[in-house]
């Protein structure tokens, strides 16, 4: 059977960058020095007026396709993980499709919030197994947190960027090489504690929903500093007993706060988790995945 191995790589940030003396003058008040201690935070990329995530999402596309050496039409499927999309609808992917002119690629978004790169890359990768007329799948996790900030918020305003990362995946039948086992774990209680809540069927756009802020990202609840690391250890304990291995064979654990994806010797583990980019995050969908060095022949 086919495993899924990441051909490429690509990104792309915006130009703007927002450092803490940005909020220090905002706010009145020294809010750079808690960044800094807190949550290793000096400056962040935000998008200006006139960009949007299909913007970021295609600079990331075209420089994965560069270093893969294909072309956009030879995609057969392209995967869009946001929770800031272009537009409700249609799909950010479609928009991206138009762009790059994968004109052979069919597209869906997903939404799972910060875990959403990791959750497009566990279907990918089950695309590439389950068909093989999927040769080549882009994967892309594009973000414009900041088009939802409340400036008056410093409880979220300091702490969200701008940004998008893309792969590109194919299918390898080589033993051991590529994509091994992975798993996801959604605590769906969490799913009102931190969000956009305005402008969906719930809540739609109206005067009042947009004077109390509804619109933009809102931080309503604490969450328990244990949620990581318990739910963290969970499954990494889980997926170990998957592969018949133990914890200790792993080579690297990587945690660059929202998404990290590792290379290493023989075992890598890759962990992600919605909002864990701070130890007050949210909770709402984790994912995990274990592969062979073969991820790092990129």
């Amino acid at each position: 059977m086919r495993q899924a191995v990441i051909l490429s790589t690509g990104s792309d940030v915006p130009e703007k960058i927002v450092d803490n003396q940005y909020f220090n003058i905002l706010y009145g008040e020294d809010v750079d020095s808690w960044l800094r201690e807190h949550v290793q935070i000096y400056s962040r990329h935000w998008c200006d007026s006139q960009q949007s995530t299909a913007d970021l999402a295609c600079g990331a596309a075209i420089q994965a396709l560069t270093n893969a050496h294909i072309k956009a039409t030879d995609l057969d499927l392209i995967v869009v993980a946001t929770d800031t999309p272009e537009y409700v609808s249609p799909a950010t992917a479609t928009v991206v499709q138009h762009r790059i002119g994968a004109t052979n690629a069919g597209t869906f978004d997903i939404n799972a919030a910060c875990a959403g790169f990791v959750t497009a890359i566990d279907l990918a990768a089950k695309y590439i197994q389950a068909d093989e007329r999927y040769r080549y799948i882009l994967v892309i996790g594009a973000y414009a947190m900041s088009k939802h900030l409340n400036l008056q918020d410093k409880k979220t305003a300091t702490l969200f960027a701008d940004g998008a990362g893309a792969l590109v995946i194919y299918g390898s039948k080589k033993p051991g090489f590529g994509w091994l086992a992975s798993r996801l774990l959604t605590d769906g209680q969490y799913h009102n504690w931190m969000g956009i809540y305005g402008g969906g069927t719930k809540q739609p756009l109206d005067r009042t929903m947009m004077t109390d802020h509804r619109h933009q990202l809102q931080f309503v609840k604490k969450f328990p500093p244990s949620i990581n690391p318990d739910t963290w250890t969970r499954l990494i304990l889980e997926l170990a007993g998957d592969l018949s291995i133990l914890p200790t064979e792993v080579d690297h654990f990587l945690s660059p706060r929202l998404i990290f994806i590792q290379y290493g010797r023989r075992w890598i583990a890759w962990v992600s988790n919605e909002k864990s980019a701070y130890d007050h995050a949210s909770v709402w969908l984790y994912g995990l995945g274990l592969y062979t060095d073969g991820f790092a022949r990129c």
